[in-house]
């Protein structure tokens, strides 16, 4: 009997018209880039202001995001690494070692912060979100092996959020 088959008659020693060990060969010889996906939540405060503008012209333009007191946000972050599967472990990347980066370069640095007065990042640069998820590329990238892709998403409410790159 010929141990390839259609698909319509899938079994679990058959992967379309491959056996399972040809599917598993294709597998580790062809490039297969994959995309796996970190997602997060971090609290933070801040207020929109430029120290150049007056009162006024920052209230014009920043609104009830300029109170001088703050306001905070709940953000959810989700962190995209693309890159080919590694043969031997089967990932793209170790999901607890993306885990544990995202913890140390971004939540220990930024969750229940006020991102004005207690982070470096921001001392003199106004966080806005597509600042904050700009600075979060950049810790990330930092320490990401160079051969995997980046893309950040960030939430600053559930309708609006930034992304970089695109």
């Amino acid at each position: 009997m010929d141990n390839r088959i259609s698909w319509i008659k899938i079994s679990h020693h058959q992967v379309g018209s491959q056996s399972i060990v040809e599917f598993q060969n294709s597998i580790v010889n062809m490039n297969h880039k994959v995309a796996v996906f970190r997602k997060e939540h971090f609290n933070a405060a801040h207020r929109l202001h430029n120290p150049d503008w007056t009162e006024e012209k920052n209230q014009e333009v920043f609104g009830l995001c300029n109170n001088p007191h703050y306001h905070g946000h709940n953000y959810e972050l989700i962190v995209k690494v693309t890159g080919e599967i590694d043969p031997a472990t089967g990932y793209v990347m170790d999901m607890k070692v993306l885990s544990d980066l995202i913890r140390k370069e971004v939540l220990d640095r930024f969750d229940h912060k006020n991102l004005n007065l207690d982070t470096a990042a921001f001392a003199n640069l106004n966080p806005t979100a597509e600042n904050i998820v700009v600075v979060i590329y950049g810790l990330i990238r930092e320490k990401l092996d160079p051969k995997l892709e980046l893309q950040v998403r960030l939430y600053e409410t559930e309708r609006n959020f930034v992304e970089y790159p695109i």
